[in-house]
């Protein structure tokens, strides 16, 4: 089984989000293995057109048609970039509901048509015999006002939820990513914590929901399969098995297991073992398992310290670029060299530009998500790319752009950065004492720095904890995962009974 990263969740131009099917799709291939571009195509208990609803209205009902009228385009598009063993894609669209609160629907199918009804039930009844299941997304707002309805909650059309995406988090109301768009706050009711407490069986992923066609965004949520292929039908199977797993940005790369039985699965056990091998992308703060929604064991970047798991001579180094005041976009070409030791992965972390639902003012753009973002040529022993960055939103709210290097090597290893004009270079051993800045002008200036060092033994852990207690008729364990610079994993539960 191998892990693979997707977003099943993303808008564009095709309804009333903003930029090209194509660029979107070509954003998506460049840093995932799977995605479904998104179209928004009902809404059934639409609120009434008056004041000051007017607005939301018309883009709804616009966005509506827009999709239904060039829907025949958008699949075969979406069909022709499907390539098993190298990129994967799915048929989907959207439907929102006030009282069911919104769902995407997602078929391996491509005579997938668009069909409307008062419940997501009643959708995946109209669409049979094709295989689909029905998606709920940002469940964490208020019950009735477009978040979950666990009251209505069926596993058998939705084995996953959406639990993380550029809305935040659904997990519990005091989960890490709050909940800060228009549409309101998290309401514990709501969240997915409140439906595993009901012993709900769902597995969980993230997507973007990024309204600006850019599959992936790197920090507006991402989803993770293991799956015994990179095909359609490998990753559908994983994902109605639900050995799925969110992450916000980082591909932090998990298992965890019990009784070695895969996240996702339902078994009858009264001694259980678990597994968890854990390879993240900075340093680990936190392991947490959950049992029965209450913290069961803990692991913290001190026990790693202390007791790591792993050991190596691998290292992991972000380099990232951005900030100044560029509003419209400043392009970066970047080139690594490693000297005295190997690269051995590179991981992207591009964004695209923050979008995530219309205003007035916006007007879509087919080339708005043509970025330039790419990985032009890399060996095992330099990288080059491009990333376009913007003005940092707000002092919470990055857009910066970059890499992860996985390097193996010593302190000796060297890395020379060259990035429009800037040069840093610097040994393993400097950055294992921390990181190093450079700005490209005097003032309000685009700058690039490169992280910490993270040796192997404080980002890879590898556990097992045994259970011998029943606490309910169900035992619901899950695992979140959270690195020092706030990127999160949550993996899907296993459920014993």
């Amino acid at each position: 089984m191998q892990t693979y990263w997707g977003d099943i969740h993303n808008h564009c131009g095709i309804s009333y989000g903003f930029g090209g099917l194509e660029n979107a799709l070509k954003a998506a291939k460049g840093q995932l293995d799977f995605c479904a571009i998104i179209g928004h195509a009902s809404w059934y208990d639409m609120p009434e057109r008056q004041a000051p609803l007017e607005f939301l209205v018309d883009f709804h009902t616009k966005g509506f048609a827009k999709l239904a009228g060039h829907w025949d385009q958008v699949r075969e598009t979406v069909k022709q970039y499907n390539k098993d063993h190298e990129f994967v894609t799915f048929q989907g669209y959207e439907a929102h509901s006030s009282e069911f609160g919104d769902h995407h629907f997602i078929s391996p199918d491509d005579d997938f048509p668009i069909e409307k009804g008062k419940s997501p039930a009643d959708i995946i009844e109209k669409l049979k015999p094709r295989r689909v299941i029905a998606v709920p997304h940002h469940v964490g707002y208020t019950p009735g006002y477009r978040g979950g309805n666990w009251d209505s909650f069926n596993t058998e059309i939705s084995p996953i939820v959406e639990v993380v995406s550029k809305h935040g988090c659904g997990m519990s109301a005091e989960s890490p990513f709050p909940y800060y768009h228009d549409m309101g706050p998290r309401d514990s009711k709501s969240t997915v914590y409140a439906a595993l407490a009901r012993k709900h069986r769902m597995g969980f992923v993230g997507s973007t929901d990024h309204h600006a066609g850019y599959p992936g965004s790197y920090g507006d949520g991402r989803m993770a399969v293991i799956a015994a292929e990179k095909t359609r039908e490998g990753i559908w199977d994983a994902i109605l098995a639900r050995r799925t797993y969110a992450v916000s940005g980082d591909k932090i790369d998990c298992r965890f297991t019990l009784n070695g039985a895969p996240m996702g699965s339902e078994l009858e056990a009264e001694i259980r073992n678990i597994q968890l091998d854990i390879t993240a992308c900075d340093r680990i703060e936190k392991i947490v398992i959950f049992k029965n929604l209450r913290p069961w064991r803990a692991v913290s970047s001190w026990d790693l310290l202390k007791n790591p798991t792993v050991s190596g001579s691998s290292y992991k180094v972000k380099v990232e670029m951005g900030w100044g005041d560029n509003k419209e976009g400043y392009l970066w070409n970047a080139e690594v060299k490693v000297k005295g030791g190997i690269l051995r992965s590179v991981e992207t972390c591009f964004r695209g530009r923050s979008v995530l639902a219309p205003t007035p003012e916006l007007r879509d753009d087919p080339d708005l998500n043509a970025l330039g973002n790419a990985v032009h040529s890399q060996s095992d022993s330099h990288v080059s790319w491009s990333c376009l960055t913007v003005k940092n939103p707000t002092t919470l709210h990055p857009h910066t752009g970059g890499v992860i290097l996985e390097i193996d090597g010593d302190p000796h290893t060297q890395l020379e950065l060259e990035a429009n004009g800037i040069v840093i270079t610097a040994t393993i051993n400097e950055l294992l004492n921390g990181n190093i800045t450079q700005h490209k002008h005097s003032f309000n200036s685009e700058a690039v720095v490169i992280h910490p060092a993270v040796p192997i033994e404080q980002y890879a852990y590898s556990g097992s904890f045994t259970d011998a207690e029943k606490e309910d008729a169900c035992d619901v364990y899950h695992v979140e995962i959270q690195q020092v610079n706030g990127q999160c994993a949550w993996l899907s539960p296993i459920y014993v009974v």
